[in-house]
């Protein structure tokens, strides 16, 4: 079995966004998720970017961590 060791610059290549810090950086401050709202059914996910996040939730790949992580940061305190 191999084991990856995936960061969220990696997880923003997969979604197929710029990855640099300042990106990601710049991303996570144009948007937010509403109390409540699920992650994949955010508005701002292409149909593809949808769709990779909610098969690797449903299959608890080892892109779960870095997808929490993202959540976490989108919801705004």
């Amino acid at each position: 079995m191999e084991v990856f060791n995936h960061n969220l610059e990696s997880l923003f290549q997969q979604l197929g966004l710029p990855s640099d810090k300042t990106s990601i950086d710049d991303f996570i401050g144009r948007h937010a998720l509403e109390p409540g709202e699920n992650l994949t059914a955010a508005s701002f996910w292409s149909t593809s970017q949808k769709q990779f996040l909610e098969e690797a939730k449903l299959q608890d790949a080892d892109w779960v961590e870095q997808i929490d992580i993202l959540d976490t940061l989108l919801r705004k305190a």
